[in-house]
C-alpha cells in the first residue's frame, strides 16, 4: 500500500510510473488529492471544536470559583451542544477516510526506476546445456504416466482436475527436491519455518493477495480463512506489527508448503500435466532487511536461486520483467525459466521480487535506527517452485527406458535413475 502523503506529493512522478505498469492512476490520484482535502478540513474543525471545549472547561472551572453559577450553566449548555455535533462530524470524516482507503488500495506499487520498458521482459542472462532428445521423446505428461509418477485421473477422482497425486518415484522425487531447496536456503542462512496453509484476512491483506487476488484464493467462508497460494504471505505475516531493531536486520526465512491457486478460466495445451496446476509443492524464501541494502539483498536472492538452478543441471534464464508483467504489489522482479526440452518452451519457476514498503506499509512492519521508525523492505523468492522443474527434469534427462536424475538429487534420492 502506498503512502497517500507521497502520491499526493508526487502526483506527477507517480502518475508517470504507474503507466510503465499499464496503470492509468491520474483520476484516482485527483480523487485522492479531493479527499484529503475535505478529510483536512474536517479534522481542523474537530480540532478547534475541541480546543474551544477545554477553553470552556477552564472558564466553567473559573466561574464556579467565582460563584458565578448562572455563567457557568450557560457555558455547560454550550459544552454539551459542541459535544453533539461531534457525532456527526466523526462520522462524516470515518467515510472521508474509508474513501480514501479504498482508493488508495486500489492503486499498485510503483516500479523500481530500472523498470523501463512497459511490454518486453529483458533477458538478463541464459545458460544453455546441450539435451539429448530426439523425435521420440516425451512431453513430461506422458513420462509420469509411462513411469507411474503421477496420477492425474487417481487426483480428479478424490478432488477434482489439476490436483495431482505423486506415486512411486514420483513421491520419492518430490520430497528429494524439497529437501534439496531447503537445505541449500538454510546452508545460505535462512531459517526454516513450518506455517499455517490457513490465513486470516489480515494476513493475506497484508501481504497484498487481497482484494487484487482474490479471485485466484481459495476461500473457507464458514471459517473466513483463505488457503494459502505461497507461503509468502503467512512467513512474512510472521512480523506484521512488529517494530525491528536495525541491528537485528536482515532477517532470512525459508518455508516449504503446498500451494493453492484456484486459475481460473486456464485452459489448453500450455496447461498440460504439471505446467499448472491448482495444488503445488513450493519452497520459498523471504527476506525483510534496511531499505538501504534492499537491492544489493535482492541481487543477492537472484545468485542464491541461480546457484540451485545450475546444481539442478537444466538450461535457464533470467529476465527481468517489464512493466505490464509485474505484480501488483511489486517494484521490481526477476523471472527464472527452465527450457522444456520435449515442449520446446521456456516454463517459468520463480519470481524472485523486491516490494519496498508496499507491504510493510499494510504489515504496520518498521526497523527502529537511532530512535527514528521507518518502514521496512520485504522481499521473497520462489526457491523453487517444483511442477516445472519436475517437468523439465523429466524431459531433459530421458533416455528410451529410464530418465537419469542430476547428481545432486541423486544424494537425496538414492537412485540414479527413473525405470520401468
Amino acid at each position: 500500500m502506498l503512502d497517500i502523503n507521497y502520491v499526493i506529493k508526487n502526483k506527477e512522478i507517480v502518475i508517470k510510473k504507474l503507466l510503465i505498469k499499464n496503470f492509468e492512476s491520474k483520476e484516482i490520484i485527483e480523487e485522492l488529492e479531493l479527499l484529503n482535502k475535505k478529510r483536512k478540513i474536517i479534522i481542523k474543525e474537530l480540532e478547534s471544536k475541541r480546543s474551544e471545549i477545554n477553553n470552556i472547561s477552564k472558564k466553567i472551572g473559573e466561574l464556579f470559583k467565582d460563584k458565578k453559577i448562572q455563567d457557568a450553566e450557560k457555558l455547560k449548555d454550550r459544552s454539551v451542544k459542541i459535544k453533539k455535533s461531534f457525532g456527526d462530524i466523526e462520522s462524516n470524516l470515518f467515510n472521508i477516510e474509508n474513501q480514501i482507503n479504498d482508493k488508495i488500495l486500489k492503486i499498485p506499487n510503483i516500479p523500481n526506476d530500472s523498470v523501463k520498458n512497459q511490454t518486453e521482459n529483458e533477458i538478463i542472462k541464459e545458460k544453455k546445456q546441450k539435451v539429448n532428445i530426439n523425435e521420440e521423446s516425451l512431453p513430461h505428461w506422458e513420462l509420469i504416466k509411462k513411469f507411474k509418477l503421477v496420477d492425474f485421473e487417481l487426483g480428479n477422482k478424490i478432488t477434482g482436475s489439476g490436483f495431482p497425486v505423486y506415486t512411486n518415484k514420483g513421491a520419492k522425487l518430490q520430497r528429494s527436491l524439497i529437501n534439496f531447496f531447503l537445505e541449500e536456503n538454510i546452508k545460505a542462512g535462512y531459517e526454516e519455518i513450518i506455517p499455517p496453509l490457513l490465513v486470516n484476512k489480515e494476513s493475506a491483506f497484508g501481504t497484498g493477495q487481497i482484494p487484487d487476488k482474490d479471485e485466484v484464493m481459495y476461500q473457507i467462508e464458514r471459517d473466513k480463512f483463505y488457503l494459502i497460494p505461497t507461503s509468502e504471505v503467512p512467513v512474512t505475516n510472521i512480523l506484521r506489527d512488529k517494530t525491528l531493531e536495525a541491528e537485528d536486520l536482515p532477517i532470512k526465512y525459508t518455508s516449504y508448503t503446498p500451494c493453492f491457486r484456484r486459475e481460473a478460466g486456464s485452459y489448453g495445451k500450455d496447461v498440460r500435466g504439471l505446467n499448472r496446476v491448482h495444488q503445488f509443492d513450493k519452497v520459498e524464501i523471504v527476506q525483510i532487511t534496511n531499505p538501504e541494502k534492499s537491492y544489493k539483498t535482492l541481487q543477492e536472492m537472484v545468485n542464491h536461486i541461480e546457484g540451485i538452478l545450475i546444481k539442478l543441471e537444466l538450461p535457464y534464464r533470467i529476465l527481468r520483467l517489464c512493466g505490464k508483467d509485474l505484480s501488483f504489489a511489486s517494484s521490481l522482479t526477476y523471472d527464472f525459466e527452465v527450457y522444456s526440452a520435449a515442449q520446446k518452451k521456456w516454463l517459468e519457476v520463480s519470481s524472485v521480487s523486491n516490494f519496498e514498503t508496499f507491504q510493510s506499509n499494510r504489515l504496520n512492519l518498521k526497523m527502529k535506527s537511532k530512535s527514528k521508525k521507518t518502514l521496512c523492505h520485504t522481499l521473497n523468492g520462489s526457491s523453487l517452485a517444483l511442477p516445472r522443474i519436475v517437468a523439465a527434469m523429466l524431459e531433459n534427462n530421458q533416455q528410451k527406458n529410464k530418465i537419469e536424475l542430476p547428481k545432486e538429487i541423486q544424494k537425496y534420492t538414492g537412485f540414479e535413475f527413473i525405470e520401468k
